[in-house]
């Protein structure tokens, strides 16, 4: 898999090569098409992030995907902490354990350049 970053098309969107086919995002890593979304598109942005991918990586990934599917607004951490507890148990689902899992920015920032959505309300 080729997880290049080549120089930005403008000052605000990056290319990342995904399996050999550019991908636009913007300067912090999101998608600028979120049809440009794929699980190769999360390994290859991990691989750029230095994030190693397990699988409590992807289970929150997917759960933000279909959290925005469902209700059309990325999730609050209040939100992941809720589920992933009951799903984890209080350790493992925790705030602290979550935003372990994504040191650059948290669950639901770098989670959800990673989920392949929109920055959250809010974000600069």
């Amino acid at each position: 898999m080729n997880a290049t970053l080549t120089r930005p098309t403008d000052a605000f969107t990056r290319i990342l090569m995904v399996n050999g086919h550019p991908v636009e995002t913007d300067s912090e890593g999101y998608l600028r098409d979120l049809g440009d979304w794929s699980e190769d598109f999360v390994r290859a942005l991990a691989a750029q992030e230095e994030l190693t991918l397990t699988e409590e990586h992807w289970e929150l990934v997917h759960f933000l995907r279909a959290y925005y599917a469902e209700h059309g607004v990325q999730a609050q951490v209040r939100a992941m902490i809720k589920h992933f507890t009951q799903v984890w148990g209080p350790d493992r689902g925790s705030n602290h354990h979550l935003h372990d899992l994504f040191p650059r920015g948290g669950p639901q920032k770098q989670g959800n350049r990673l989920a392949g959505l929109l920055r959250t309300k809010g974000e600069h």
